[in-house]
């Protein structure tokens, strides 16, 4: 027999579902899942996205959704080779299987809040360099507190649907609008221009940023829009945005590091990126004293998920993880002082 949700996916994955046995008496274990599965897709447009949200395989999403389908004699998506559209029973049972699913999340958020202790699965996402450079090296500690609760770390420079994906703590950086949610500010995201000493050592180190048309640059494009960043600075009382020409572009913030401390020229990079690097000596920190707050890095979660103990304890040790003034500014500071 092929795997479908029902052996695929461990309890502790379906928060909704633990929490609807006295349903599933009713309306049966296969139908619950398909309409888990089947919101799920009919939300973010895919299997492929609705099995990552739901941690079991694309197929298992497929088969479950096929067999909701079959007992219900509706067909319920209009399927091509790169998407899924909802055909008209599907929109409207779709709008009700959402309603099932959050009504079981207050269930199960009410449970939690009961238990003191933070226990089973918290899903967080985060930009990839954050994940990366900040909170990947200081999961081991917080587990080390909480060894009940397992970490689910997404990384993704997408904007997800944080309700929609069931993510439970979310890190951004830049504006939010997003009313549903709850937030915390964990930073100020400061923006520098870096070099390798090698590279200053042979082209100089410019005093300006009106001197960087003349010097090799490594510029960032966004992987969204396909846009080039403009690079900004503080000039007096203003900021300044300049996009010098690149002689290499890169799409990856991690990446343009790693071209600027081979000697690839001068490039913009957050401070979190390059504080790793100006510790070995592999970059320095240029025009200090143009260098600019250029956003926020927030913590956002539903409001729902207030009272979980699990969401609680990672909010709190984020706080400290972004302690105030961060680590990670401290060489830039300096330079700007001195």
């Amino acid at each position: 027999m092929e795997p479908d949700l029902r052996r695929e996916a461990r309890l502790d994955n379906w928060g909704p579902f633990r929490f609807t046995c006295a349903m599933a008496e009713q309306i049966g274990i296969e139908r619950l899942t398909g309409l888990i599965a089947f919101a799920r897709a009919a939300s973010l447009g895919s299997y492929t996205a609705a099995a990552r949200a739901l941690s079991v395989s694309p197929s298992a999403v497929s088969k479950s959704v096929q067999r909701l389908e079959q007992h219900l004699g509706l067909s319920l998506f209009t399927r091509t080779t790169r998407s899924l559209t909802l055909t008209p029973e599907g929109r409207d049972l779709h709008e009700r299987a959402l309603r099932l699913l959050r009504a079981a999340e207050e269930i199960e958020q009410a449970a939690l809040a009961a238990r003191a202790e933070p226990y089973g699965t918290l899903r967080v996402t985060a930009p990839l360099p954050i994940g990366v450079h900040l909170l990947g090296p200081a999961l081991p500690r917080f587990r080390e507190r909480y060894p009940k609760l397992d970490i689910d770390l997404r990384l993704d420079d997408r904007i997800v649907d944080i309700i929609e994906e069931g993510i439970d703590v979310a890190i951004r950086v830049g504006e939010l609008s997003d009313s549903r949610l709850l937030s915390r500010r964990l930073a100020t995201n400061r923006v520098c221009a870096y070099a390798s000493p090698a590279y200053l050592a042979r082209r100089g180190t410019p005093e300006h940023p009106d001197q960087l048309a003349g010097h090799d640059c490594v510029g960032i494009r966004f992987q969204s829009t396909g846009q080039l960043l403009r690079w900004p600075f503080r000039i007096g009382a203003r900021v300044v945005e300049v996009t010098p020409e690149p002689g290499i572009t890169v799409d990856a913030s991690d990446g343009v590091a790693a071209v600027l401390a081979a000697g690839g020229g001068i490039g913009i990079s957050a401070t979190y990126i390059a504080a790793a690097y100006v510790a070995r000596g592999e970059l320095v920190a240029i025009l200090t004293r143009f260098a600019v707050e250029r956003s926020c890095i927030t913590a956002l979660w539903p409001a729902s998920r207030r009272a979980s103990p699990n969401v609680k304890a990672y909010v709190a040790f984020l706080a400290e993880v972004f302690s105030s003034p961060p680590p990670w500014d401290e060489f830039l500071v300096s330079a700007s002082q001195r």
